[in-house]
């Protein structure tokens, strides 16, 4: 397999995320690169797409809309609950990240907008909904996967153990805090005495 970004092939990344404002949300450096299988929608597609033909060594300025990383904000993925659906030990503070599971024992995260005495209103938009993502990438390695990572569909360590780390905004703790700071100025997600 040539140095080429292709399907197939197991590729190591140094990033530099940011959003429209400049803050930078996340990273990856040259000594310890994010590894992904292309072609196997590890990272979302708008970048998969700009990195399909580059070279080992290639960097690139990529922007992508919000269609392809995480969907547009959908304010029907809002939610008010009365508090007494929710275990009484579940932690309630503004910008928490819940584990939700519904009747059919489904998993999915919330992000809590607002508490008030009987309701709490869950957002479960992903984090990164309706942002538009600025990417510098850098090609460090490009390699044929093996049949046992395409039969996975994630990279494997070195060692050939699972060690695969999504490229996945979920856990952003500063950026939850900064999105509560930015709902609170909203009138429908606004807390209630």
């Amino acid at each position: 397999m040539p140095d080429v970004v292709q399907d197939g092939a197991v590729v190591s990344l140094a990033y530099t995320l940011k959003l429209a404002n400049g803050e930078i949300i996340d990273y990856s450096e040259v000594d310890d690169p994010l590894e992904y299988l292309h072609g196997a929608e590890n990272i979302i597609p708008g970048l998969e797409r700009e990195l399909t033909g580059l070279h080992v060594g290639d960097s690139k300025e990529v922007e992508v809309q919000p269609a392809d990383a995480y969907g547009d904000y959908d304010p029907d993925e809002v939610e008010v609950v009365e508090r007494s659906m929710l275990p009484k030990d579940m932690p309630l503070q503004l910008g928490t990240v819940l584990a939700i599971q519904d009747d059919e024992n489904n998993l999915s995260e919330a992000i809590v907008r607002a508490i008030s005495a009987k309701d709490v209103t869950l957002d479960f938009n992903h984090p990164l909904a309706g942002q538009k993502l600025f990417f510098s990438v850098q090609v460090l390695g490009v390699r044929e996967a093996s049949e046992e990572e395409l039969a996975h569909g994630h990279p494997h360590g070195p060692d050939g153990e699972e060690d695969f780390d999504e490229l996945d905004f979920e856990d952003f703790e500063d950026f939850d805090d900064d999105m509560d700071e930015d709902f609170e100025d909203e009138e429908d997600f606004e807390e209630e005495d």
